[in-house]
């Protein structure tokens, strides 16, 4: 029995007009015309300059610095696109923001990520596609789907490409093991930890390091760096413990001028991250920005087309 496939649209906001292009050219599709400005009093006006009614809408809108700015833009774009009759709109998010805030660690704090999850299923959002949660059990937050892509088949298989001898892998903190654990199994490598304290948003003491990394090349592996504190105390024991070229891979460098400094006048010799949001370059500490526009296309590509996104998990030569 023939089934009516609605059509593919993608837009975007103004967080990252670039790689939502980089997706459509993927995918092959044009970007939708869509009006993204602000008044002058700030609030955000939007206004979707084609016909999408029955269509299959996907809005392209990291929650990145400016978060807020951000967040609103994507809300406002998901009303437009239910108001205009879409028939389903996916909220294609590769970072997360307030995704750090979800649980109660201190007496009468927020769980801002479950708000955020609210927020956008208020505002009309039917699924939702992003990469790497600071903390995966944010999905179950969601009472709509949730597709969870990593971005570790992508950064795996540029480490693969160096050919990097006596690699361990580390992560700078325990509650990273799980995903340094899968990039160790996806290199062959070992693997090690860097046992941390925090003392506040901005201040991390590094404690001790678990594992043998005397003479070894260090992969520190992380989804996420903001003021890089995490990183640069983490690499400082890692070469007191004897360790040789320090190389960081995060999935999304969120860097703010704290973090510039730090990474300028620490051992990392190079930052790996992806395009998840728009990456400032730094003096003194190479970085290297992985384009994840195929992976997010695939998925995009395979929830259009009611297919599993399971493959696109796979750590193999070919990510796909």
């Amino acid at each position: 029995m023939f089934q009516y496939q609605p059509e593919m649209k993608i837009f975007t906001g103004s967080a990252h007009r670039g790689l939502a292009q980089q997706i459509c050219a993927y995918l092959g599709v044009p970007l939708g015309d869509a009006t993204v400005t602000s008044f002058p009093d700030g609030e955000t006006f939007v206004k979707i300059n084609e016909n999408i009614r029955g269509r299959d809408v996907f809005i392209v809108q990291p929650t990145c610095p400016p978060t807020n700015q951000n967040l609103m833009e994507l809300l406002i774009m998901v009303d437009a696109a239910t108001r205009a009759s879409a028939a389903r709109t996916t909220a294609v998010i590769p970072f997360f923001g307030y995704a750090r805030q979800d649980r109660k660690d201190q007496p009468r704090v927020p769980i801002t990520a479950k708000l955020v999850a609210n927020l956008l299923t208020a505002a009309g959002v039917d699924r939702v596609l992003t990469m790497d949660l600071h903390a995966q059990q944010i999905q179950g937050f969601f009472d709509i789907p949730v597709d969870h892509l990593y971005a570790s088949p992508v950064v795996i298989k540029y480490v693969r490409e160096k050919n990097i001898e006596d690699l361990v892998v580390v992560s700078p903190d325990v509650g990273g093991l799980k995903m340094a654990q899968a990039y160790s199994h996806g290199l062959g490598a070992s693997l090690a930890i860097v046992a941390k304290r925090r003392k506040s948003a901005t201040e991390v003491d590094a404690l001790n390091v678990i594992g043998d990394v005397e003479g070894r090349n260090v992969l520190m592996v992380d989804d996420l760096t903001e003021t890089a504190g995490t990183l640069t105390k983490a690499a400082a024991a890692l070469k007191a413990r004897g360790a040789k070229r320090i190389i960081a891979g995060v999935s999304h460098a969120v860097l703010t001028d704290l973090a510039v400094q730090r990474l300028s006048e620490s051992p990392i010799e190079t930052l790996i991250t992806t395009n998840s949001t728009p990456v400032r370059q730094i003096d003194g500490c190479p970085i290297k920005v992985l384009c994840i526009a195929e992976l997010l296309g695939e998925g995009i590509k395979r929830i259009h087309d009611d297919e599993s996104v399971s493959c696109l998990f796979d750590i193999t030569d070919n990510p796909k």
